[in-house]
């Protein structure tokens, strides 16, 4: 059976993940800030049927509880099949690229960024363990230069100095990362879940999270053939999902 890390996976996006992942077999881990919330959550896909899942108490941002779960996870599992970087934050609004004080930019990326490198590097030893690794950087088509420096881009005036940002260096993160695995049989990529309707946005998306959660499932599962180094965002392009940078 195939095992997945999903941090942040108690709601929203990260859940239903979860759930898909459950659905298609893996053992899932399910990284939560908060224990209580995410045993909580385990105990509502065990409910379903999907007994498969583990509560891990995991906050990207501090590295002691990173090491501590990757300790724990170790003395469960020798190899681990996927990592999915999923826990983010969105910095509050408005976020004034003038106003904006250093503190809210290091609080974001110390969750958005450093966090998602904190992970890796705890777990990349139980992955490289793994016959067809994966690794899916939970992004967005908004930390696109490209799409944003477009006055014709439907979302060009939905500017925000602090998340985009932050994205926008995981999804560099996510390239370095790709380039040094190259030999390997990682396969790494940054994913766009898409505008999704949750509380990390006041409900104002329109997708949902079955959608979301199928995009960044698909990319866990790719084969040998499938892509590695690249930026997907299937609700900006929906044949191939290769977004501009």
């Amino acid at each position: 059976m195939k095992k997945v890390l999903i941090t942040g996976a108690n709601k929203s996006i990260g859940f239903e993940t979860s759930r898909q992942l459950l659905q298609n077999g893996y053992f899932v881990y399910l990284g939560a800030r908060d224990l209580e919330k995410g045993t909580a959550a385990a105990e509502k896909l065990k409910a379903e049927g999907l007994t498969n899942v583990e509560a891990i108490q995991l906050d990207v941002s501090n590295s002691e509880s990173v090491l501590a779960a990757r300790k724990l996870i170790g003395e469960k599992t020798e190899v681990l099949d996927a990592l999915i970087n999923n826990a983010g934050i969105n910095g509050g609004f408005p976020q004034s690229a003038l106003e904006a004080s250093i503190d809210q930019f290091k609080q974001v990326f110390e969750t958005n960024l450093y966090g998602v490198v904190r992970v890796t590097q705890a777990f990349i030893d139980l992955l490289k363990k793994s016959p067809a690794p994966r690794i899916v950087n939970v992004s967005s088509s908004g930390s696109s230069l490209t799409l944003h420096s477009d006055p014709s881009w439907k979302y060009y005036t939905h500017k925000a100095a602090l998340y985009p940002s932050s994205k926008a260096a995981l999804n560099m993160y996510t390239i370095d990362l790709a380039y040094e695995l190259r030999d390997t049989q990682f396969k790494v990529n940054a994913v766009c879940p898409g505008f999704v309707a949750t509380d990390f946005n006041g409900h104002r998306g329109t997708g949902t999270v079955q959608e979301a959660g199928s995009r960044i499932s698909k990319y866990v599962e790719i084969g040998e053939e499938g892509p590695t180094g690249k930026f997907i965002a299937e609700e900006y392009n929906s044949e191939t999902g290769e977004t501009p940078w």
